[in-house]
C-alpha cells in the first residue's frame, strides 16, 4: 500500500451510506478511515469491502458525541496515518415519531439526536481541521437531509437537527476557507436499513412514486454526490446539493 494515497474519514461506515461512500472512495484511490459506534461486525465487512478495492483500510470505533472520543480517534488517525484528506459526517440517528405526538418527543430524544447529528459533526470537523488544512484537497462533506429543508422528516427532532447541520455547514465553510471546503448533500428517501426496519418495500417505494423520478435513492446515489462535492469541484463551498428525485418540487 502506498502510504501517500489521500485518506478519508467517514462517520458511521459500517452500513448504507456510509459503506457505499467507502466503496466509492477506495474504488479512486483513497485509503479509508471506517468509523462506527456499535456495528463493528458491519464496519469489518466494510474494511474487507475497501481493501478488495485495493485500498488499505482502518477500522475506528469512536462514539462522535462523545468529543474526547472524537479527539482520541484524530490523533490515532495522524499516527497511524499521517494524514487526513477529506471527512465525510455521515453518523446519525433518529427516533420515528409522529409530528403530532408532542408529548414523545422528550428531552432525552432531543438530546440523543441533537449529539449525534448536530454536536458530533461539529467535534468532528474541529478535531480534524488541523489535519485536513494541511492537504493540498482538505474537503468536508456532511450528509443531511431534505428534512432539514421541507420540516418533514421522521420526527421533529430529527428535522431540526438536519436544518442546524444545514445552517452548520455554512458557517464552518465561512469559517474554515480558504484551506477546506465544507458542503452538505441533502438525501431524500434512501432505500436503508432504517427506512426498511419501520416500512414494508412497498411502502417505501410507495414514498417516492410521484416524485418525478419515482425511486427511492440506492446509497451508491447519495455516495456519487459525497464523492463529487469532495473531489470533483475545487470552488464549491458553503453549499446544500439535494438529491431527492425531485422530491422538494
Amino acid at each position: 500500500m502506498n502510504p501517500t494515497n489521500p485518506t478519508v474519514l467517514i462517520t458511521g461506515a459500517a452500513t448504507g451510506v456510509g459503506r457505499a461512500c467507502a466503496v466509492q472512495f477506495a474504488e479512486v484511490g483513497f485509503d479509508v478511515i471506517i468509523n462506527y459506534s456499535r456495528s463493528e461486525t458491519e464496519a469489518s465487512e466494510t474494511q474487507k469491502l475497501v481493501e478488495e478495492a485495493g485500498q488499505k483500510a482502518w477500522v475506528m470505533q469512536a462514539d462522535v458525541s462523545d468529543e474526547q472520543a472524537v479527539k482520541e480517534m484524530i490523533a490515532r488517525i495522524e499516527k497511524e496515518c499521517g494524514r487526513l484528506d477529506v471527512l465525510v459526517n455521515n453518523a446519525a440517528k433518529t427516533e420515528f415519531i409522529e409530528h403530532k405526538d408532542l408529548e414523545a418527543l422528550t428531552e432525552d430524544v432531543w438530546d440523543s439526536i441533537l449529539a449525534v447529528n448536530l454536536k458530533g459533526p461539529f467535534f468532528c470537523m474541529k478535531a480534524a481541521a488541523p489535519l485536513l488544512k494541511q492537504s493540498e484537497q482538505g474537503a468536508i462533506v456532511n450528509v443531511s437531509s431534505i428534512a432539514g429543508i421541507c420540516g418533514r422528516g421522521s420526527s421533529i427532532a430529527y428535522c431540526a437537527s438536519k436544518g442546524a447541520l444545514n445552517t452548520l455547514t455554512k458557517s464552518m465553510a465561512l469559517t474554515l476557507a480558504p484551506e477546506i471546503r465544507v458542503n452538505a448533500v441533502c438525501p431524500g428517501p434512501i432505500e436503508s436499513r432504517w427506512l426498511r426496519s419501520v416500512m414494508t418495500e412497498d411502502a417505501l417505494q410507495g414514498l417516492a412514486a410521484n416524485y418525478p423520478i419515482p425511486r427511492p435513492a440506492k446509497p451508491s446515489d447519495i455516495a456519487d454526490a459525497v464523492l463529487h462535492l469532495a473531489i470533483g469541484t475545487t470552488l464549491t463551498t458553503g453549499q446544500l446539493h439535494v438529491v431527492d428525485g425531485g422530491a422538494l418540487l
